[in-house]
């Protein structure tokens, strides 16, 4: 039986804080992970919000929901660590494929995105889905309204729901977008963003779908 509701692995960098700070202040029961265990709970210890600290392969264990914040060399050997404990749960993965030092210049890997990749790795029984790639960390972390949409890919259209609500919850605008191997599209759209921050002098900048949308029916 989960512990937890919510695992956050890679929870210690940036991104993986801030959404692991978000959902914890939503009220959501999170548990962040990280390659040491005491490095999770100083994490977890800062940030407050009732969130605990565990290593990575013990706090995938012991949470109904995943969500990978790992960069893209990390990627690999973390889903790795965790496959074990992932076999017909939610995992949602935030990876960009971003390669040092042309991080400005996309670079999708082999298999089409880094989410299918993860995907192979983990194995059919994993409901994978694919978000978070767009959002600014230094901003989702504060209480401010980021003014962001987050794009949200999945072949499991039940799994990809429920991290659309998730995205809700967090301030964000969850919206689908089809099939996990769309998440090519707002994985190199980082690199783009990249370049428009540095361009532009943008303090990062984000995605916003225009138009009038209607909620898809369940």
């Amino acid at each position: 039986m989960s512990n937890y509701e919510i695992a956050v692995i890679g929870g210690t960098g940036n991104l993986g804080r801030a959404i692991a700070r978000r959902l914890a202040r939503k009220g959501r029961s999170v548990v962040i992970g990280s390659r040491l265990a005491a490095s999770a709970e100083a994490a977890a210890s800062e940030l407050g919000f009732g969130l605990s600290g565990l290593a990575n392969a013990e706090a995938a264990a012991a949470a109904r929901l995943i969500i990978i914040t790992v960069p893209f060399a990390a990627q690999e050997t973390t889903l790795q660590d965790i496959a074990p404990h992932a076999s017909g749960k939610i995992v949602v993965d935030t990876t960009v494929p971003l390669v040092p030092p042309r991080v400005m210049r996309v670079q999708l890997p082999a298999e089409g995105s880094a989410a299918q990749r993860a995907q192979a790795s983990l194995g059919e029984d994993v409901r994978l889905v694919s978000a978070f790639h767009n959002v600014a960390a230094h901003k989702l972390i504060t209480d401010a309204d980021v003014g962001c949409d987050v794009l949200v890919f999945g072949d499991d259209k039940t799994a990809r729901a429920e991290v659309v609500k998730l995205a809700d919850m967090m301030g964000l605008r969850g919206l689908h977008a089809g099939a996990l191997a769309n998440s090519a599209a707002a994985e190199a759209m980082t690199s783009i963003l990249i370049f428009l921050n540095k361009t532009y002098k943008v303090d990062g900048a984000g995605i916003r779908i225009t138009g009038d949308l209607i909620a898809p029916e369940d």
